[in-house]
Order: structure tokens, then sequence, then C-alpha cells
């Protein structure tokens, strides 16, 4: 013996006198130099003693092929598998030939992966993998001999090349996957392509490929004397029951996008060419890949799923798992249960996630982990355990060389697996079959069994059918918290009544009765019941299909408290979901309540979107969607508490920035293309208001100046249409504006305010720098210069951003006379006090104290200070307050009165304006809704609504205090202003 065979590793012999019968035997069949060279080797007779005494198949497959044996047993596997399929590398001359040299070399093929197996020499995958390749060599061989027959026969004209056929063999199930069983049946689906030159035209091709399908079936899988290669299944084609055993890839392809059912879009995830025309079946497969990987979740292949299990589970009773008799494959616990957790997962989540696009099992569970989808440790656990029943599986079907998947049921047969496992007695083998089984069921439980209902019992009479309004189930609604409960018992009997497509099946109907008790319970703790559910209503409308949606809140009851609390929480992201119901794929999505992407990396996501876009409707379309899911993610983030107030008010802010650069960009290119350009890009685009500081919220608008900077000398652009530089940047500031302004079929984008432009409304849309800049020196207003301390260049090429912000900084370090900034900045405010008092404690920007004094104050003393303190100059007045602190130009403590009282007051403000219609100055304490009400207390760290309030007005009076102190005070002082001094 020269190769060594590992004694330690090898299972003991169960049936000692099987054992020595066919020891016998094999010393009779054997050359006798063989059997005293293998004897008196300690390794090569205990490998022969597993075998003879565990497997009378492999023992029969030893005995009748001793020379072969020998081989294995000098030479070990690898060589001895190498032997074998070169034995059938050339093709045959004729179809008995072949059948006779398969079937020869799937035993061997056999001998050596059990040996392999059974010594663990070859791990799992390299078992099956051997198995499978064997399947594919021995299919294209059979598809080729089957093909060239019929061309023999002048049936077609292939010219001895039998890929012109177009047929194609495509391997599905664990074939596809490269994972065959010791027993396996392999799942085939045979296509052929009546568009190929060889056979165009050719009225009787459909009968003869499947003349040639039959042939090939024949050659794997009948039985005769040498036995049998592989048996095959072709059920898995479209519609087996009616269509032939071969069936062209464009009726295929018509079938799959027409009546295709979930459960083949599960099957064609291992789908793999293995035989006759190779590009044939790749081309097919690229076809289908839309069908197979769904961009958008489509919630049925989870329901069509789950119920695919459940007719498995059917037989279980109890469903408790047992040991004797257990269907490793099927069973509780099992192999496929690991196969649908996998496989599951990749319908949902791989048309959006390309690398969960894996054949392999384990291959499948490592993506899974890889992507985010489930842990590590669960990856490692389930793949640990899907190698340990495929191994159980093995043996099982080694022992008779029989397609079992069931453990025996008799202390005797449990015995002799147990004992071929390797185990010392059937205790531990069981021991280790119930973790595993425990394991697998623990994991895939929390995919589908054990998920609470949505049916919340004990919510009262809930009954919407018939003419007339039930009087017991409006008292329910009205328990629960709804106002109007006419309307409420309208709107959810026309659900019932199939008035809407999503609603219009009998499953639809029927998921909804289960899901109502707890859609009515989730709507009714919402901000605003009776508006969330005409929101709902609003959002079933919508739907092409309601079976899905039921489904997903059936399987996922968290994502009904989303939707809920954003129709009765959120009334803008609301309308954007129910008009795009779409978003419900991405809140599912793993990286959704992640953390914010900044700022380049939005601006980076939205250039590779609109770099798809064909055409300028396609431009304003893209950035439309883009937008707007992105500002339904951000509002989301910010009503579940992924986020605090300010960082959403900052995602709000590069989503902004993102598309206003993009935009700018894009549509300037596209005026370029017309009118040419002046060297290049020379126009930016600043960033005023919120949009500046960055504090948007959900509903604000941007405020913009767009400034240009032509040479001296560039009298006119350089395209086919030239224009003056005036002329050109006024149509490009237009051209843009309308870009983000214009409502389009994927909705609007953001209303612009542009009268913070020098002259404001009476200004030139777009300003050159050199006016800009003369424009601040002589002309500008106080507060031009107080709103200029929150801009920020949001758009433009590097050289013309640095120029703007350059000029943007002279103008705020500029020396000032003191007395006339403070003189201005407190008659402004005054002028705000006197014509637009506020209304209430939450009108947060013009209550005494509140955003505006907060504002002013800052911007006062970044004005005064700038030109000795540059450091202080930040767009944001948070940022500029801890600035100011330690340049000592403000007390801290009165630095932290301002603060806390701004901070807390744009909190508010931007949760009012995700949750509410109108302004938050409106929001009324003893009406506001109790979702509205949890949402601003948790915000504020407050114990109660009415605390919140008295902390409202407790920052607001802290904070006018030092607005008094800074500003009223100090400018009531001083001397009345000369004659020739502006007020502002």
């Amino acid at each position: 013996m020269t190769f060594p065979w590992p004694i330690a590793a090898l299972p003991r012999p169960h049936n000692d006198d099987r054992r020595r019968t066919y020891r016998e035997r094999w010393r009779e069949r054997s050359d006798a130099g063989v059997v005293r060279e293998m004897e008196a080797d300690s390794a090569g007779a205990a490998l022969l003693d597993t075998v003879f005494g565990n497997s009378p198949f492999l023992s029969e497959q030893v005995l009748n092929d001793p020379a072969f044996t020998a081989l294995l047993w000098r030479q070990g596997p690898d060589a001895a598998i190498a032997a074998a399929l070169d034995a059938i590398a050339a093709p045959s001359s004729d179809t008995m030939s072949l059948r006779a040299s398969l079937r020869r070399a799937k035993r061997r093929v056999a001998l050596v992966t059990a040996v392999a197996d059974i010594a663990s020499i070859w791990p799992l995958a390299r078992v099956t993998q051997t198995l499978s390749g064997f399947a594919e060599q021995a299919l294209r061989l059979a598809a080729d001999r089957a093909l060239l027959d019929l061309d023999a026969l002048g049936q077609l004209r292939l010219g001895g090349d039998p890929a012109a056929a177009g047929l194609t063999v495509l391997g599905m199930g664990k074939l596809g996957a490269g994972e065959l069983n010791y027993s396996s049946d392999i799942d085939l689906i045979v296509l052929y392509d009546r568009e190929l030159p060889a056979v165009a035209g050719d009225d009787g091709l459909g009968a003869k490929m499947v003349r040639a399908t039959r042939a090939l079936v024949g050659t794997m899988g009948e039985i005769t004397a040498d036995g049998y290669v592989f048996r095959t299944d072709l059920r898995l084609r479209p519609d087996p029951g009616s269509t032939p055993l071969a069936i062209s890839t464009i009726a295929a392809e018509t079938y799959y996008e027409s009546v295709g059912q979930n459960w083949e879009r599960a099957a064609m995830i291992k789908a793999r060419p293995v035989a006759g025309n190779i590009a044939v079946g790749d081309a097919f497969l690229r076809i289908l890949r839309p069908y197979v990987w769904r961009k958008h979740l489509d919630f049925a292949a989870i329901h069509d799923i789950h119920s695919i299990k459940r007719q498995i589970d059917a037989h279980r009773g109890t469903g408790a798992v047992r040991i004797a008799g257990h269907n490793v494959k099927l069973g509780r616990g099992g192999i496929r249960e690991i196969e649908f957790f996998v496989q599951t997962q990749q319908l949902i989540y791989g048309g959006r996630t390309a690398a969960l696009r894996v054949r392999g099992t384990i291959e499948g569970l490592h993506a899974l982990a890889a992507a985010g989808l489930i842990e590590h440790k669960v990856a490692h656990e389930l793949a640990d355990c899907y190698g340990f029943l495929r191994r159980v599986e093995h043996r099982l079907q080694m022992v008779d060389d029989k397609q079992t998947h069931v453990l025996p049921a008799d202390d005797a047969g449990f015995a002799a697996i147990a004992a071929f496992m390797g185990y010392d007695g059937p205790e531990a083998f069981a021991f280790e079959l119930l973790r595993t089984f425990r394991t697998v069921e623990g994991h895939y439980a929390q995919l589908f069994e054990d998920a609470p209902s949505l049916a919340a019992p004990g919510a009262g009479n809930l009954v919407f059918t018939g003419t007339d309004a039930d009087p017991e189930t409006l008292t329910t609604l009205t328990d629960l918290g709804f106002r109007q409960t006419s309307v409420a018992w309208e709107i959810i009997s026309r659900w019932h009544h199939g008035r809407y497509r999503a609603t219009q099946t009998a499953r639809a109907r029927e998921l909804l009765t289960e899901l109502k008790p707890a859609l009515l319970k989730a709507l009714a703790a919402t901000v605003d019941p009776d508006q969330a559910l005409l929101r709902f209503d609003t959002l079933l409308a919508n739907l092409p299909a309601g079976v899905q949606l039921f489904s997903l809140f059936k399987l996922n009851p968290s994502l009904l408290d989303l939707v809920a609390r954003i129709m009765g929480s959120a009334p803008r992201i609301a309308n954007h979901l129910a008009r795009r119901p779409i978003l419900l794929d991405s809140v599912l999505s793993t990286d959704f309540l992640a953390a914010l992407p900044d700022a380049d990396a939005l601006a980076a996501d939205l250039g590779r979107v609109l770099n798809g876009a064909s055409d300028e409707q396609d431009l304003l379309d893209f950035a439309r969607r883009w937008t707007n899911d992105r500002r339904f993610q951000v509002g989301v983030h910010l009503l579940t508490g992924a986020v605090s107030p300010r960082d959403a008010a900052r995602a709000y802010s590069d989503v902004a920035t993102a598309v206003v650069s993009q935009l700018a960009a894009r549509v300037e290119a596209l005026f370029a293309g017309q009118h040419g350009g002046f060297d290049g890009p020379r126009m930016a685009v600043v960033a005023m208001g919120k949009l500046g500081s960055r504090e948007m919220t959900a509903t604000s608008d941007l405020d913009l100046m767009f400034v240009y900077d032509v040479p001296a000398g560039m009298d006119q652009s350089d395209g086919a249409r030239p224009l003056a530089p005036t002329q050109y940047y006024t149509r490009l500031s237009q051209r843009i504006l309308n870009a983000l302004t214009v409502q389009t079929n994927d909705g609007a984008l953001y209303e612009v305010d542009m009268r913070l432009r020098p002259s404001g409304n009476a200004g030139p849309i777009a300003s050159s720098l050199a006016a800009f800049d003369a424009y601040q020196v002589d002309q500008a207003w106080t507060w031009e210069h107080m709103a200029l301390c929150r801009a920020r260049v949001a758009a433009g090429p590097a050289a013309i951003r640095g120029r703007v912000e350059a000029a943007i900084g002279d103008t705020l370090r500029r020396r000032r006379d003191p007395d006339k900034l403070l003189r201005d900045v407190a008659d402004m405010r005054a002028r705000v006090a006197t014509h637009r008092p506020p209304k209430g404690p939450w009108d947060f920007k013009l209550v005494r104290g509140g955003l505006f004094d907060v504002d002013f104050v800052v911007q006062y003393l970044c004005l005064r200070h700038g030109a000795e303190h540059p450091a202080i100059l930040h767009p944001d007045p948070l940022d500029a307050l801890a600035a100011l602190t330690p340049a000592g130009l403000i007390d801290g403590s009165h630095a932290a009165r301002l603060s806390q009282a701004y901070r807390l007051f744009t909190d508010l403000q931007g949760l009012m304006r995700l949750a509410l219609d109108g302004p938050e100055a409106d929001f009324d304490v003893a009406t506001a809704p109790e979702g509205l009400r949890r949402l601003l207390i948790k915000a504020a760290g407050a114990a109660h609504i009415d605390d919140l309030k008295r902390q409202v007005i407790h920052a607001a009076e802290k904070a006018y205090e030092v607005f008094v102190e800074i500003i009223e005070k100090p400018a009531a002082a001083l001397p009345p202003p000369a004659a020739e001094e502006s007020s502002t």
C-alpha cells in the first residue's frame, strides 16, 4: 500500500458476520498478490472491514471490480477518480457502448466518492462536486450521442456538431448547485433554440428534440445488466402536465413571464446549463434573470414558499422532533429547512443584492452573512448542520444505493447507521442528531413558524359586511380611538367588498380579516388615527394587488407597526409611501435603518442613478424619485428615533445639497450642448437659510443664489447658439430652477426661494461675482449680511466655489460700525415683533426667546467680531455659538441658554413638521393626539406634555433674557443715529 489511509477516522464494521462473509468472497475473486498486499497493510485491511461491515452495495462494487479496487487502495481516491473519468473522456461511437461505459464509470465513481467520504479524505464539498461533475460529463455525452444519432439518421443536419441543434440541458436542484448526494435523482429541464441556423425553419424540430430527450433519459436512467447512471426527473419544466419533454426557449420564456409560479422562481436559483449547447442555456438564464431576481420585493413569494413548507410539515402531527424514523431531508430541523432558509432570503433580497445570487447552500449562507442579513454565527452553525446532515444522508444511501432520507425506525437499524457514521454507540449519534435538528429548527423558526399572530384578540366586534354599519363595531372603533367611526366603517367595508384591486381576491380578503384587529390597533396608536386610516386606504387603492402586502404584514408585524406610524404620524412621507408602495422593499432591507450616508456618499449615489437617464425627462424623474425616497428614509429614521432631529436635519440638507449639485451640473452640461460655454462651467449655487446651515426639516424649501464668474473679454459663449454672459446665466439659472421645482409624474422636489439674492426679487436671477461683491460693499442691508452668515456654496466647479466662498467670507469679515450694526439688528427684530407677533409658545420661530432671537444674537456677534475672529463664522448657529464662547465673545452661561433653547426648538420643530399638516405654531396641547405627544415628550426628555410646555416657555424666557442683555439694552442706550445713517 502506498496511499496513507487513516485508520483512526474509519467507522468500525457494524455487522461482523457480513464483514467476514464479504472478506472471504473478496479473497476468492481478487488476485492473490493483491489480497496479501492489502491484508498485510493495517490501513487497507481496516478500510475493507469498514466497507464490508457497513455497506452491502459498496461491498458488491469491491467484489465486482477488484482491479479498480486495487488501484483505489494503492493510489488513493484522486488517482482512482481520474482513471474512472478518463475511461469515458472520449465520445462513444454508439449508444449501447456509451450506456455500458457510463454505468461502469458510475459504479467506480460511487465507490471512490464513498470511500473518500468514509475515510474523511475528501471534504463534503469535494464529494458532492465529484458526483455532480460526473453527472454533467455523463449528460454531455448522452445528449451529444442522442443528437448525433438523429444527425446520422438524417433527421437533423448538424455537420457533426451536436451544439448546432440548439438543445440545452439545465441542471436543477442539487445538480445545478453542484451538490448531488450519493443516490440523487437529477432534475433537468431540456430546452432548445429553434432560431439557430442548423435547425431554423424545421417544422418538425419539436418532435425531434423530444426524441433526443427520450434517448438522453434512457441513456442515463434505464436499468440494464450494468445498472443505471442517474435517475432523471423532468417535472420541473414549465407546466409538465401539458408540455412535451423538451420545449423551445421562446415557449419557456413566455410561460415564466406570464404564469410562472414563485416556487419555480425558487427552483431557478440553482439552474445551470450542464449539457448540450451551454451558450443557449446561458442566454436563456440571462433572459430569465429579471423574473428570478426581482428588484422589488415580491411579497407573494414569501407566502407561497411558506405554504410549500407547510405542506411538507403537514405529516408531522405535533411537530416534535423525533430521531427514530426522522426524515433528515424533509423533517423538522432537516436539510430542506436549511435550503429554504437560504432560498427564501435569496428570493427576497437577491434582486437588490447580486452577491446573493449563488447556487450552493453553504455558499448562500455565507453570502447572507456577508450581506448582513444573518449573523455570521448563524451562517456557521447552519453550515455545520448542513454538512453533518448531508453526511448522514450519504451514509443512509451508501448502505444499499437507495434514495432514502429516513433514519431507521428500529433500534438495530439505527445502531448500524450510528456505527457507519463513526459513533461508538447510538446514544451519542442520537444526541448529535437532536442537537442538529434543534439548531436548524431554532434558526428556521425565526423566519416562519413562531412569528406572533397579527390577529389581536379582544379588540371587540369588528364586522364590516352588510349595507349598514354594525353598532357594536362603531363602538369598538370609538374605543380604539377613532373619532369619525362611520367614515372608518365605510372605508374598511370597501376593503371587504373587494372594491380595490388589492382586495379583489379571496386570499387577500382572508388575510385582511386576520390582520384587521392588529391593523386598527396600530393605526389607533398613531398621532391621528382617522387620518392614518385615510392614508392607509390611499396606499391600498394604489396597490396593484393586496395579497403580497398582507402576507408581508403577517410575516413582519414590526412592518405593520411602522407603516401605521408613518400613516398616522408623518403625513408627507405617508403620502409619498402611498404613491410609491414599492418603498416597502427599502424598509425591509438591512441597511434602511443603518447610519445615513454623508453628503459625499449621497451625491455619488445620486450620480450613479442619474447616469442611467437617457434624456432630460429621465433626469428630472430619476432625481425626484431618488430625492423623495431618500427624504422618506430620513423621515422614517426620525419617526422611529433611529436619528436625532438634529442629525435628521443634516441628512435632509445633505439630500437637498446632493440633488442641487447634481442637477445643476447636468442641466448646465445640457445647456452647454446648445449654447456652449465660457471655457468650462463657471457658476456656483449658494445655499442660504436652513439649507446653508444644514438645518432643513421635512417641509423646508430651498433658499438659493446663483453667482457666476466670466473672465473679461469673453463676450459670448462658444456654442452653436452663443449668448452673452448675463443672458446665458440668467437662462441657465432658470433652467436649474425649473429642474428643481417643476412637477412631474414622480412628484415635486422643492420650492425655491430666491429673495435672498442681491436686490431680492427686483434683482437679476443670477449675479456676476463682480456685481455680487459690489452689491455687498455698497448696497446690501444689514439683514442681508446677517442672512449671509448661513451661506454655503452647494454646487459649482471648485475654482468658482472658492472665489464665491472667498467673496462671502470677505463680506462677513468686514470691519463695521458696531453701533450701527447693533441698532440695525435691534430695529429689525422690533419690526418683526410688531408685524408678526407669535401665536403662542409653540411658535418657535417668532416667540420672544425663540429661533429668531437666537439667530439675531449669533449673527450680530459674528458680524461684529468676524474681522478679528474669523473662526467664529459658521453657517450653523449652534456651531457658531460653540466658537463664540472660547473666543470670549459671549458669556458661557448666555451661550448655554441660547444653545439649549435653539436645540430644543429646532428638535421639536423638526418632529412637528414631519408629523403635522399645518405649522407648528398651531399646535394645541389639548387636542394633540397622544402619539405626537409621546414623540415630542421623548425628544425633549420631558415627563409629560405639560412638563414639555413648561420647558418650552422656560427656555424661551431664558433665551430672551440673553437677547435683551446683548441686543435690546445696549441698543436702547445708543445715541440717536446720524441723519445720513441707514436704519437697516
